[in-house]
C-alpha cells in the first residue's frame, strides 16, 4: 500500500520571517500568518520592523564555502549593510 505525505505547504501555513527593529535595532524571527502584516518588535514594542532576507547555505564540492553572510564576513545581507540598521 502507497503511503501519502501530506503537502508541505497548506492555506495555514506559518511561515518563520527574520526582522530587524529600526528602533533598538534588535534582531528577532516571528511566524506570520500569510495575510498578516508585520509584527511589532518584541524587545521595545515598536511597530518600526524591517522584514530581512534570508541567506542559505549549500553543501558541495567547492574548496570555499558558498554562503557569504554576516557571519562569512561577505556583503549583503542584515549586518552586511543592506537592512539599514547601523550594524
Amino acid at each position: 500500500m502507497r503511503r501519502v505525505r501530506p503537502r508541505a505547504y497548506t492555506p495555514l501555513a506559518m511561515p518563520i520571517y527574520e526582522y530587524v527593529c529600526m528602533t533598538c535595532e534588535s534582531h528577532f524571527e516571528e511566524l506570520v500568518g500569510m495575510g498578516s502584516g508585520d509584527p511589532a518588535c518584541p524587545g521595545c514594542e515598536s511597530s518600526k520592523v524591517r522584514k530581512l532576507f534570508s541567506t542559505f547555505a549549500s553543501h558541495g564540492a567547492a574548496e570555499q564555502p558558498s554562503f557569504s553572510g554576516p557571519m562569512g564576513g561577505g556583503g549583503g545581507g542584515c549586518c552586511g549593510g543592506s537592512c539599514g540598521c547601523g550594524h
